[in-house]
C-alpha cells in the first residue's frame, strides 16, 4: 500500500502548486488535485493563454527559491511605470536603482505554468492526482468558482462590479523600455504591461470597462479593435496592433468569511478575489501559499496539520494585508468610477498632490514592489 498523504491540494495553478512545492520542502507528501502534464506538453505551453501578472519581488524571491521563475523572455522587469487620469493628473513610479531595480516583472502565465508543472514533476514529495484524496490537511486553491468552498462550509461574499476586463497581446512599432502604462477615464482602465523581455515591444492589455461596452469591443475586427485601443491610449505607446485573441471576465470584490475550519483552509482566489487595476491578484495569492507552508514549518511538534487553532494562524496573518488591499483596489474602483466633472478634477487633484508627496509615495512604491 502507498503511503497516506499529509496534505491535500485541490487546484494545480500557480497558487496550489507553489504551495505544494513549499511544503514538499518540509518533507510531506502532498497529493496535488490537477490535471496530469504529458512531457510533450511541457515543452510546448498552451495557445492563445492571453494571460499576464504583474508579480513584486517577494513573489519573485518565493518562485526563484522552488526554481519556477521564467526565463527573461517571460518575466519582463518593469523600470517605471506611468499613470495618467482623465482630466490632467498624471503619475510616475520609478524603480530607486538599488539591488532591486525594478518595480515589478510582467510574467506570461504560460511560461510560469510551465516552469510550475517541470518543478512539481520532479518532486518526489508530490504526485498529482485527478481527485481529492484524504489528508489530515486538504488545501483549496480552486479558484474564485471553487466547489470544494462550498462544501466546506465557508460562505462567499460577492460585490459585483458592472464591468469586465478585456485581455489581449499587442504590437507596438516602438520597444517599451520596460515601461508599464496605464490610463484611469471616466469609469474605465487601461493597462499596457511591458512583455517579451527588456528589448521587446509587445505589450499585454488588461482593460476594465463596462459590461455593454465589453460586448462591444469583443465584437470588433482586429483592426477596430486596435484602433479603438489606439483612441484610449493616444501615442504613448507607439502604434498598437492586435497579435491574440481576446479573453474577458467579470469583475468583483469577494471573499470567503472563513478561510479555515478543521481539516482545511483556503488560499488565493478562492478565498479572496480584488478588483485588477493594482495588479496585485496573484501577489495575494503567493503571499497565501508563503504564509501558510510558514505556519506549517513553524508547529509545535504534537499538534496535527489539520488542527483548526494551527490554521487560524495562518487565517489571522493574511485577511489583514487582503482586506486592506481589497478597500484599496474597491475605493480607486469607485472614485474613478465617477463620470461627473466635480469628481474628475477632485481626483485628478489628488494625483497630482500624491505625485509631490515625497516620502507617501516611497512608501507606496515599496509597500506595492513588495518591501515592507
Amino acid at each position: 500500500m502507498s503511503k497516506p498523504f499529509d496534505v491535500c491540494i485541490r487546484g494545480g495553478g500557480v497558487v496550489g502548486s507553489s504551495l505544494a512545492l513549499l511544503l514538499a520542502r518540509e518533507r510531506l507528501r502532498v497529493a496535488l488535485v490537477a490535471r496530469p502534464v504529458p512531457d510533450g506538453d511541457l515543452a510546448t505551453p498552451p495557445l492563445q493563454d492571453v494571460r499576464a501578472y504583474a508579480l513584486n519581488s517577494a513573489s519573485r524571491q518565493l518562485l526563484e527559491s522552488l526554481r519556477a521563475w521564467p526565463d527573461a523572455a517571460s518575466a519582463t522587469a518593469v523600470r517605471q511605470m506611468q499613470v495618467w487620469g482623465d482630466d490632467g493628473g498624471q503619475l510616475a513610479f520609478t524603480a530607486d536603482g538599488g539591488k532591486d531595480s525594478s518595480l515589478a516583472w510582467i510574467v506570461d502565465v504560460p511560461a510560469l505554468e510551465q516552469q510550475l508543472a517541470e518543478a512539481v514533476r520532479y518532486q518526489p514529495q508530490i504526485e498529482t492526482v485527478p481527485a481529492p484524496v484524504p489528508a489530515a490537511l486538504s488545501v483549496v486553491c480552486e479558484g474564485k468558482a471553487s466547489s470544494s468552498r462550498n462544501a466546506f462550509g465557508a460562505a462567499w461574499t460577492v460585490k459585483s462590479y458592472p464591468q469586465k476586463a478585456i485581455a489581449a497581446r499587442l504590437q507596438s512599432d516602438q520597444p517599451h523600455q520596460g515601461v508599464a502604462r496605464q490610463w484611469f477615464s471616466q469609469g474605465e482602465v487601461l493597462a499596457l504591461l511591458p512583455m517579451g523581455g527588456d528589448q521587446g515591444n509587445s505589450v499585454a492589455l488588461v482593460w476594465s470597462v463596462s459590461v455593454a461596452r465589453a460586448l462591444s469591443l469583443e465584437t470588433l475586427s482586429p483592426e477596430e479593435f486596435s484602433a479603438a485601443v489606439q483612441l484610449a491610449c493616444g501615442a504613448e505607446a507607439g502604434r498598437l496592433q492586435l497579435a491574440s485573441n481576446r479573453s474577458s471576465w467579470a469583475l468583483a470584490l469577494s471573499t470567503a468569511d472563513r478561510w479555515v475550519g478543521p481539516g482545511w483552509a483556503l488560499a488565493g482566489d478562492a478565498a479572496h478575489t480584488v478588483h485588477p487595476l493594482a495588479g496585485q491578484g496573484l501577489n495575494l495569492g503567493l503571499a497565501d501559499a508563503a504564509a501558510l507552508a510558514a505556519v506549517v514549518r513553524a508547529r509545535e511538534y504534537w499538534r496535527g496539520l489539520g488542527d483548526e487553532k494551527l490554521l487560524r494562524r495562518y487565517e489571522r496573518s493574511r485577511k489583514g494585508d487582503v482586506a486592506a488591499m481589497g478597500a484599496v483596489t474597491d475605493g480607486l474602483h469607485g472614485l474613478f468610477a465617477q463620470t461627473d466633472v466635480r469628481w474628475q478634477a477632485l481626483r485628478n487633484w489628488g494625483m497630482t498632490g500624491f505625485e509631490k508627496s515625497g516620502p507617501l509615495k516611497q512608501w507606496v512604491t515599496r509597500r506595492a514592489m513588495g518591501q515592507i
